[in-house]
This record gives structure tokens, C-alpha cells and sequence, in this order.
């Protein structure tokens, strides 16, 4: 079985482009990583994306990477976060039909950390999931993320011009455990120049296994 595939997910407008990594050995979870926003130039081979599918992939995790509709070469045109969500929904479709009675986990990079949580909340199969760059400033209405009480990770950089130390922490203070954060010191919103400091908090977070929980 190849280590690396991409195909297609039927989406709810039409296809989804999508790029499957297996771990080296049988995986123990299966894991869906959302990209930044569509009209600022998201996609799923985005540095922080593809980094986050690797933290995953070396703790035995097989990861999708997924471009969001009117992305790539996904069919249909950006719906502002609603039709989005659906999008997520599918690609954890795909993942449970190709890894039945694997532990789920959902997450993503700035607006694909809002989509997945989102769905997440509505998702009973997702035990796990995870937020990197969540963006404050733009995210909306979040009463959700109150509910969902599967293991979360959020990382964010201290300077994230969409969510600095101070609001991250007011956010992830207010909601029910069990949750992580971890502050990239320095960092800015995109995590550049600490690329790796935010895939080790990740690599971290998944060793320990937190579908279990």
C-alpha cells in the first residue's frame, strides 16, 4: 500500500482534492488536517499543514490533507465557512471508511482550525482534535468550541497578529477540559521561522496518545 495518495473525496458540491500519508507501520488513529483561509491564499500544501500531516504521520497516525472547495482542483466556490464545514464532514467521512475502528482526530491551520473544530463539535466520532493559529479576530461566533469536550491542542504564537498570548489565553482559560496550549515565543501568526518548535509541540501532543483519553 502506498505511503503517499492523492484522489478525490465526494464532496457535498462535487469533488475534493485530497492527499492521504500512511505512517511506516499499521496506524493506530486517523486524522483530518484543514488548511488556512481559501482567499488568502490556503491550500493544503501549505508549510504549517504539511507539517502538522508529518507530526501525525511519525506517532502512527495516517493523515488527510484536503483542499476545500474552489481550492486546487476541488469543484465548487468559497461559502464563507458554512459549506466549509461540510467539507470537513466529508473528508472524515473518507477517513472512516478507509480506517473503520480507528479513533478519529480533527484539526487545522488558522481558518482550518475554526472549520474543524466546528465540525468536531458536531461529530461524536472525532476524539481528538487540535488548533494551530487559531484566529480570534476573525473566528466568529465560537460558542461551540463550549461543548466539545474531546482532548484539544491549541498552538499559537506568541505575536499571532489574529490571536496574541493574551487572547488565546482568555479563550482556551474558558473552556471545560481536558486541553493544552502552548505560546511559540516570538512567533507570528504563520509560524514563521518556528516551523519546528510548533511541529514538536504537535509530534508531543500526538505521542501521548490523546484519543485515548
Amino acid at each position: 500500500m502506498r505511503a503517499n495518495e492523492t484522489f478525490f473525496i465526494e464532496g457535498p458540491t462535487g469533488r475534493l482534492e485530497a492527499l492521504l500519508i500512511r505512517p511506516e507501520r499499521p496506524p493506530l488513529a486517523a486524522a483530518v488536517v484543514c488548511h488556512a483561509h481559501p482567499l488568502h491564499g490556503g491550500m493544503m500544501h501549505f508549510k504549517v499543514v504539511f507539517r502538522a500531516a508529518k507530526a501525525l504521520q511519525r506517532h502512527a497516525v495516517a493523515a488527510l490533507r484536503f483542499n476545500f472547495r474552489g481550492v486546487g482542483l476541488s469543484a465548487g466556490s468559497h461559502d464563507e465557512g458554512r459549506g466549509e464545514q461540510q467539507d470537513v464532514r466529508a473528508a472524515i467521512d473518507e477517513m472512516a471508511r478507509r480506517f473503520p475502528g480507528l479513533p478519529l482526530l480533527a484539526g487545522g491551520f488558522s481558518f482550518g482550525s475554526v472549520m474543524a473544530l466546528a465540525a468536531a463539535a458536531q461529530d461524536a466520532r472525532v476524539r481528538a482534535a487540535f488548533a494551530l493559529g487559531y484566529p480570534i479576530a476573525r473566528a466568529g461566533d465560537d460558542s461551540h468550541l463550549g461543548s466539545l469536550r474531546v482532548p484539544r491542542l491549541f498552538v499559537q504564537g506568541e505575536r499571532d497578529e489574529f490571536g496574541p498570548r493574551e487572547a488565546i489565553e482568555r479563550l482556551v482559560a474558558r473552556l471545560p477540559e481536558p486541553k493544552q496550549l502552548h505560546v511559540i515565543p516570538e512567533s507570528d501568526h504563520f509560524f514563521n521561522h518556528h516551523l519546528e518548535p510548533m511541529q514538536e509541540r504537535v509530534e508531543a501532543w500526538v505521542a501521548t496518545r490523546p484519543w485515548a483519553a
